[in-house]
């Protein structure tokens, strides 16, 4: 299979470096100092206290690189509409692209019923720009389930999972690119789910992400102080509750309770999530794909949440003072 990983941040430099040394074909696509230090030096992999230099094709233009069998997408949700023109040399006939990145995607609605399955999320896709560039019939739907890190450009360190769950936006995973997708995963030492439903398994990472990641930026707190106070982990249920009411509202159930969640999240420990780690660098937040997302869908279906606007509107007031998120009219009302 040759597969090219379009972002080297730490989940693209994971996999792209553990498919390399599992003796897939794999080449990148980066810029900046990730590419010049890549190029010079190979991809860094630190797992357990071992340092790995992985030798790894690495072309800040795509057209360098050709069609691909797959294409594993692994950057920002803030990204991705500038970069979805950019990957048409990578596409040919019959290449699926892997989608792995955080909160609710462009392609979500296909598979979810003949009600929902038209609707376009104008939060995740604009104006449509990301279905013209990337069809969501070429789509593989992942949910990364894993830590790491990029210390410098270049250098991942693994922190611990790496779990993935991977299954077509129309159910299952039983077509044959899932089939080979899952098997070179599986190789490269991946812990490799197949899901009945991709869809599933986002909504219920979305669930509790929605909560945590706003929250973080908002109070620069670690997940453990997050949940174990009281008051905020009381709001922090009511909109779960709420996201739960949307999810159902296009078929996608909950299983258990929120109090259920923030145990999981409680043993996590003191982690930073990743929007609390993009405040801090400057970075645009990914607040439409965990949170603006959901309003859309409850918009739509008609479903009131009080809770998640008020986590909305002042998670986006912060962004916007800090020039991270855009000045415009997306749910003022």
């Amino acid at each position: 299979m040759k597969v090219c990983i379009f972002g080297l941040g730490a989940v693209g430099g994971l996999i792209a470096g553990r498919l390399a040394l599992a003796g897939t074909e794999v080449s990148a696509v980066a810029r900046g100092e990730t590419l010049v230090s890549v190029r010079r030096s190979g991809m860094t992999l630190i797992e357990e206290g071992l340092t790995c230099r992985v030798p790894l094709r690495v072309e800040e233009d795509p057209a360098q690189l050709g069609a691909q069998d797959l294409v594993i997408l692994a950057v920002k949700n803030t990204a991705l509409k500038d970069i979805a023109p950019l990957i048409a040399p990578l596409l040919g006939k019959h290449t699926a692209v892997l989608s792995a990145m955080n909160g609710v995607p462009w392609w979500f609605c296909i598979g979810l019923g003949d009600e929902v399955r038209d609707f376009r999320l104008e939060t995740v896709d604009p104006a449509g720009v990301i279905s013209r560039a990337i069809s969501p019939e070429r789509v593989i739907g992942c949910v990364c389930n894993l830590s790491a890190s990029t210390p410098t450009p270049g250098t991942v360190a693994y922190v611990s999972g790496p779990r993935l769950t991977i299954g077509e936006p129309t159910g299952g995973a039983d077509t044959e690119r899932c089939i080979a997708t899952i098997s070179s995963l599986r190789a490269a030492g991946f812990d490799v789910v197949a899901a009945d439903s991709i869809q599933q398994s986002i909504w219920f990472k979305l669930w509790g992400n929605m909560t945590v990641n706003p929250i973080s930026a908002l109070t620069h707190a670690t997940g453990d102080r997050i949940v174990d106070d009281i008051l905020v982990r009381d709001f922090m249920s009511r909109c779960m509750l709420e996201a739960s009411a949307v999810g159902e509202s296009i078929g996608l159930q909950i299983p258990g309770d929120p109090y259920s969640r923030h145990a999981v999240t409680r043993r996590l420990g003191a982690f930073r999530t990743s929007m609390l780690q993009d405040v801090e660098a400057g970075r645009p937040t990914e607040l439409d794909a965990l949170v603006g997302a959901v309003l859309e869908i409850a918009r739509w279906r008609g479903i009131a949440t009080p809770n998640i606007d008020a986590l909305f509107g002042l998670a986006r007031l912060q962004a916007r003072c800090l020039g991270l998120y855009p000045e415009d009219e997306k749910y003022e009302k």
